[in-house]
């Protein structure tokens, strides 16, 4: 199984591919171009939306789950934090300004839960500011699995490409803090990134 390219820096716009993949999959990188943002719940308002907490050996946070409006993919987050899927795995992809990217058992970019989840883009759900959570995937649209990615800044870029189904709601700090993390050529920290566990506060 080839580890995912990294894709060429543009004139104005870093183009970066989110890759991730099934064990039975080939992981290949696809390309994001610009597209127009669009509003997201606000971080602070009340909510009754399921609640995933992420310990990392940096810090915790918490992620709203949009599980109403994008069910086949909070819902396969939330099947895999249940099987305690995530604990122990690393964030093994870090691109400052952009996103970290994580869930990976084989801790390269190029592993998954063993399925894959057919692509739900939601309208309104973008990628906006930092903190936003959704699926990496391959360039097949129906190929995520366990991987995810939290923005570290607006990523318009992604949008209508990569399913959004959560945002980071308490401990952005803690994740810009992560994306801040001296890494190799290939995006790789040098130091650990570990989530020790994730678990569901609320549900």
């Amino acid at each position: 199984m080839r580890k995912k390219g990294i894709v060429a820096l543009g004139a104005v716009v870093m183009l970066l591919a989110l890759s991730g993949c099934n064990a039975k999959q080939t992981s290949k990188s696809s390309v994001a171009k610009p597209a127009a943002t669009g509003k997201t719940t606000q971080a602070n308002e009340p909510t009754t939306d399921p609640i995933a907490l992420v310990e990392t050996n940096q810090g915790n946070f918490k992620i709203k789950l949009f599980l109403k409006e994008a069910p086949i993919t909070a819902g396969n987050f939330i099947k895999l934090v249940k099987q305690h899927f995530y604990d122990g795995l690393t964030f093994h992809r870090v691109v400052p300004g952009f996103v970290i990217q994580g869930g990976d058992p084989n801790g390269d970019g190029s592993g998954g839960p063993g399925w894959t989840i057919p692509l739900e883009i939601v309208k309104g759900l973008n990628h906006d500011r930092a903190g936003m959570v959704a699926m990496a995937r391959t360039q097949d649209p129906n190929s995520a699995g366990s991987q995810f990615y939290i923005t570290l800044a607006p990523a318009p870029s992604l949008d209508g490409k990569y399913a959004v189904f959560g945002q980071v709601i308490e401990g952005l700090n803690v994740v810009l803090a992560m994306g801040r993390v001296a890494t190799d050529s290939r995006d790789r920290p040098l130091q650990p990134l570990v989530m020790k566990k994730i678990t569901m506060e609320s549900q």
